[in-house]
């Protein structure tokens, strides 16, 4: 199973063996479009489906950026093919979701820039392995004049606990590969040239596991804090919606596309 051959595909999804490998096709940046996470929905529901698939692998085109996150631009096209900014958000918390509750476990690679939705998918995966040089890891949103909107505060928050999640978010952080490994954000950290095959690695290993013990497991630990996190993401959607359409995120957005930096509180 290989999607490659079709350089126009928003992501890629091969087979080898029991490891299925997605990789976002937007190289050098690889930003989650609409139709990337068309695609990744259809895709993740295939995987769930699947019982000879024992792990999966999450990475991206080239080997200078992981994800700059969601296509900003494509926001208001995304409200009138979806029919609200509203349901663009939901599917991506969705599709999060339903990647975070595999019965399989997902490795992420982080390299490059792994910013917002860069940094929120990743939160959703098992296992995370950064590169050991050159990552930028972040939830940037507050210097949008917004905040993370796909549950990156909540599972953040799970990943590193309150008070470092509060300062790399109200700070808009970016921290690297070891800082990441340091705060309990990754696993592993690798030489950049061998972080994509220690993920094929880590997944052939825990594709030899016993499934049922494995989905058995996952299920438990994923499920151990999931009213905390559940209301943590509703408090976000609280969040995101509050600051739509504010001049402070109105100057924040305006600042990133003219790449200065935003003079805020101007409510």
């Amino acid at each position: 199973m290989s999607e490659s051959g079709n350089s126009d595909a928003p992501l890629f999804f091969e087979r080898d063996g029991r490891v299925a490998t997605i990789t976002i096709n937007d190289a050098p940046i690889n930003r989650m479009t609409l139709d990337f996470m068309d695609r990744l929905e259809e895709v993740v529901d295939e995987i769930a489906k699947d019982p000879t698939i024992g792990a999966v692998v999450f990475t991206a085109a080239g080997d200078e950026n992981f994800s700059v996150g969601m296509n900003l631009k494509e926001l208001p096209a995304g409200a009138k093919r979806m029919g609200s900014v509203e349901a663009v958000f939901d599917q991506r918390l969705r599709v999060l979701d339903k990647l975070e509750n595999l019965d399989k476990p997902v490795i992420a690679t982080l390299f490059g820039y792994c910013l917002g939705g860069g940094l929120e998918l990743p939160l959703a995966c098992h296992f995370r392995l950064a590169a050991a040089e050159g990552a930028k890891i972040g939830l940037p949103e507050m210097d949008l004049g917004s905040v993370p909107a796909w549950g990156g505060s909540a599972r953040l928050t799970r990943a590193i606990g309150r008070d470092r999640a509060l300062d790399m978010i109200l700070r808009a952080k970016k921290i690297d590969g070891p800082e990441a490994l340091r705060l309990g954000l990754v696993n592993e950290v690798w030489p950049n040239a061998e972080l994509k095959e220690a993920a094929q690695k880590l997944a052939r290993e825990l594709a030899t596991m016993p499934h049922i013990a494995v989905a058995g497991v996952l299920r438990a630990v994923v499920n151990a804090d999931r009213a905390q996190v559940a209301q943590g993401i509703a408090d976000e959607r609280e969040a995101v919606m509050a600051t739509m359409g504010t001049k402070d995120q109105q100057e924040g957005m305006r600042a990133f596309l003219e790449k200065r930096t935003p003079v805020f509180n101007q409510e």
